[in-house]
C-alpha cells in the first residue's frame, strides 16, 4: 500500500502508453498523462520519490509551497535537493496556499510575485504553479498567466462540481489525496481508457515501505521529528548534553 513498488508499476503502466509529458507538450498533444506531485510535508520524500522515479527514466512535476509550516523551502538542504531535482530532469513549480485570499485579482499578483521571488532564489525559471485546496471558485476561475502554467486550467483539468470516478470528462483526473484514491486508480486498464489524464499525488504519502495512513502519518512525524533534533544540534553547542534524552524519547515513541 502506497510503497514504492506499487508506484513503480504505476511509472511503468504510464510508460507503457508512451504518453508521459510535461504541460507545455501537452497542449500540443491530443493524447497525454502527466504527472504530477504536491509536496505538502516533507521535501526528502519528494526527493527520494523522484530517485525512484530516475531508476525508471521518468521524469515529473513538482510543486513545492513557499509559505509552509512543515518545511522550509529556501533552507540550504531543501533548496540542494531541489535544484538536484531539476539538474535531473524533473520539472519544478509552485504549489500556491491561498492563505485567506479571495480576490481573483490579488490572487494573481501573489502568484507572480511568489514565483519571481523563487525564480530569484533557485537560479533557475519555474513556470507552472498547482493550488493548494483550491476552492470551486478558484477552479471555475481558470486563472491563466502570460507565460505560466496552471496545472488547473481547463487545458489540463476538467472542472466539476459533482465529479465521481465515472464521469465523462474532457480530461480524466486520478488523486491520491488522503491516502485515498480519488476518481478512480490509475491501473494499466483504466489509463487506456482515456485521452487526456493528469494524475496527482503527494509524495509524503509513499515511501520504501508503504504504511496505511496512520502508520505513515506516525512515521512521518517520526523523521521531522530527526530533522528538529538534528538542526538543533548542528545549532546550539550545548545541546549535546541533551541528546541521548532525546534520541531516547525518539525511539519510545517510534
Amino acid at each position: 500500500m502506497f510503497s514504492y513498488e506499487e508506484y513503480k508499476e504505476i511509472i511503468q503502466n504510464i510508460k507503457a502508453t508512451g504518453l508521459n509529458c510535461d504541460y507545455r507538450k501537452a497542449l500540443t498533444r491530443d493524447r497525454y498523462i502527466i504527472m504530477r506531485h504536491d509536496v505538502e510535508y516533507s521535501v526528502e520524500r519528494a526527493h527520494a520519490l523522484s530517485r525512484v522515479e530516475d531508476s525508471l527514466d521518468f521524469t515529473a512535476n513538482y510543486f513545492f509551497q513557499w509559505t509552509n509550516n512543515s518545511y522550509n523551502i529556501l533552507s540550504r538542504r531543501n533548496t540542494e535537493m531541489i535544484k538536484d531535482m531539476h539538474e535531473r530532469g524533473h520539472r519544478i513549480g509552485l504549489h500556491f496556499a491561498l492563505n485567506g485570499l479571495t480576490d481573483m485579482e490579488q490572487i494573481r499578483k501573489q502568484i507572480t510575485k511568489e514565483m519571481n521571488i523563487l525564480n530569484e532564489m533557485f537560479g533557475f525559471p519555474l513556470r507552472q504553479f498547482s493550488i493548494h485546496r483550491p476552492s470551486q471558485d478558484i477552479l471555475q476561475a481558470n486563472i491563466k498567466l502570460d507565460g505560466i502554467i496552471n496545472a488547473y486550467q481547463d487545458d489540463f483539468f476538467t472542472f466539476s462540481d459533482h465529479a465521481a470516478t465515472d464521469s465523462q470528462l474532457k480530461v480524466k483526473y486520478f488523486s491520491d489525496s488522503n491516502h485515498i484514491w480519488r476518481y478512480g486508480y490509475p491501473n494499466a486498464e483504466t489509463i487506456n481508457q482515456y485521452d487526456k489524464i493528469q494524475i496527482l499525488t503527494h509524495p509524503f504519502g509513499w515511501t520504501k515501505k508503504g504504511y496505511n495512513n496512520f502508520d505513515n502519518y506516525k512515521s512521518l512525524v517520526q523523521e521531522k521529528y530527526a530533522e528538529m533534533i538534528d538542526s538543533i544540534d548542528n545549532e546550539c553547542k550545548d545541546f549535546n548534553e541533551y541528546r541521548d534524552f532525546f534520541d531516547m524519547k525518539s525511539k519510545q515513541n517510534a
